[in-house]
């Protein structure tokens, strides 16, 4: 592993961050297709966030959408960090210019109330480790412009991982069939994303099982209390200052988000 080109990388990623402005593919810089070296990069912003004093609260699992994927032009799944500062709760604007090019999607959130550490972990084990699942908003964000990314720009980028929103009531998974769930996304009251729990790698928990053995096997497991985002149920919507947005899954309930215009208080 190149060590100063993934430093390279992370430090062009963290000043498009630091100065609002996103930057060119990171891919030019980066091994044609090189997943391992992309992840490395992912791994330092994670390692500085920590060492900032960033709490780590788990995963998200991106590009489990075929809709998703296609908008994309990327074929497998991947994985990013989330943090406690990209929490925002229901009823708190997002500020505007608090990021670059926001777009949002609706997904089923698990919590866990027990570690994962096998690599071959069974639908069982994660049933058994899960406490509940929420309705969730990501709000995903990529430093790349244009949002010109393959899937070596965005694991660098940690997964173009921005927000996310959570829903207030838990539901535990014997009262929900998550592969059958029906998910609708509004935009100011139209909507603008349909799909199922079948449409996230043809469920949430199969999802969820494909990330516990991917975090097993590099020796970083989900841990208890971790939140893990399952990916997206449809396509992504762009947002802007103002939007409204709402997700309503059947049997998890609802959220939403709200982006503040520019000049409001929040």
């Amino acid at each position: 592993m190149n060590t100063d080109l993934v430093t390279k990388v992370a430090d062009v990623l963290a000043e498009a961050t630091r100065t609002g402005t996103p930057c060119a593919p990171v891919r030019a810089l980066l091994p044609n297709g090189d997943i391992e070296t992309a992840y490395a990069v992912q791994r330092m912003h994670v390692e500085r966030g920590v060492a900032a004093g960033r709490r780590l609260v788990g995963r998200k699992i991106g590009l489990t959408s075929p809709a998703v994927q296609r908008q994309l032009g990327v074929g497998q799944p991947d994985f990013g960090a989330l943090f406690a500062d990209m929490a925002v709760s229901e009823g708190e604007p997002i500020v505007a210019g608090r990021l670059l090019q926001p777009k949002i999607e609706a997904e089923v959130a698990l919590v866990l109330d027990a570690d994962l550490p096998h690599r071959d972990p069974t639908v069982a084990d994660l049933l058994r480790a899960t406490a509940f699942a929420l309705p969730a908003l990501e709000i995903v964000d990529s430093r790349i412009a244009e949002w010109d990314i393959t899937i070596v720009d965005t694991i660098a980028d940690n997964a173009s991982c921005g927000l996310f929103v959570l829903g207030g009531t838990p539901v535990p998974l014997d009262r929900v069939d998550l592969r059958d769930v029906r998910m609708t996304l509004t935009k100011n009251g139209e909507t603008v994303s349909q799909g199922t729990g079948a449409d996230c790698l043809g469920s949430p928990l199969t999802a969820a099982r494909w990330l516990a053995a991917t975090l097993a096997d590099l020796g970083d497991p989900l841990r208890a209390g971790d939140i893990v985002l399952t990916g997206a149920l449809g396509p992504m919507a762009v947002a802007a200052e103002g939007d409204e947005f709402t997700a309503r899954i059947e049997g998890l309930g609802t959220v939403g988000v709200t982006f503040a215009s520019e000049g409001a208080s929040a």
